[in-house]
């Protein structure tokens, strides 16, 4: 154990300084991480027989494992023909927008409702769970669950589609 222990302090302190040696070999930030990763990997097999300076051994390991991959021929990826056809990312900001809408919708309702409907929904607890952790019965977090869903429901600002409050259950 302490020899993963002194590895991961060695990577934790060194690897800003190993990553620009691996970026000044590559000119490439994806490729600069692809090679500490390998070099880091093939470290970690050797750590226990590395005597010395480790950061060294390990500037070694990245100039060697570039001049492998320098010197053969990448047969395993191939440009395509055509790009894919690309997938439709959703509007970011209008979800934004509602979020913040529910998360007002929320804070209007009584405490008792929120805490409710947070813990049953965000922090995915069972209605026994929750039962437990507001004090109170299962019969409570049920009709209170209820309550609340149906003022989300009937408030203006909230598109029932959208969230799809109508068919959540207690």
């Amino acid at each position: 154990m302490a020899d993963m222990d002194d590895f991961t302090a060695f990577v934790a302190s060194r690897s800003p300084r190993l990553a620009r040696t691996a970026f000044l070999l590559t000119r490439d930030h994806g490729h600069a991480e692809d090679l500490l990763q390998t070099a880091l990997a093939k470290s970690w097999l050797a750590w226990p027989r590395i005597y010395g300076d480790p950061e060294r051994y390990l500037r070694r390991v990245l100039v060697n494992t570039y001049t492998t991959w320098w010197r053969r021929k990448w047969n395993d990826e191939a440009p395509a023909p055509a790009l894919p056809e690309t997938v439709s990312q959703p509007d970011i900001a209008s979800a934004v927008a509602e979020r913040d809408l529910l998360w007002h919708a929320l804070g209007r309702l009584p405490r008792r409702q929120r805490a409710v409907l947070v813990l049953r929904f965000y922090e995915d607890l069972s209605i026994d769970e929750t039962a437990e952790l507001l004090g109170c019965t299962a019969g409570t977090v049920k009709s209170q669950t209820s309550k609340a869903l149906a003022t989300l429901r009937l408030d203006g600002d909230l598109n029932e589609k959208t969230y799809g409050i109508e068919g959540a259950s207690a």
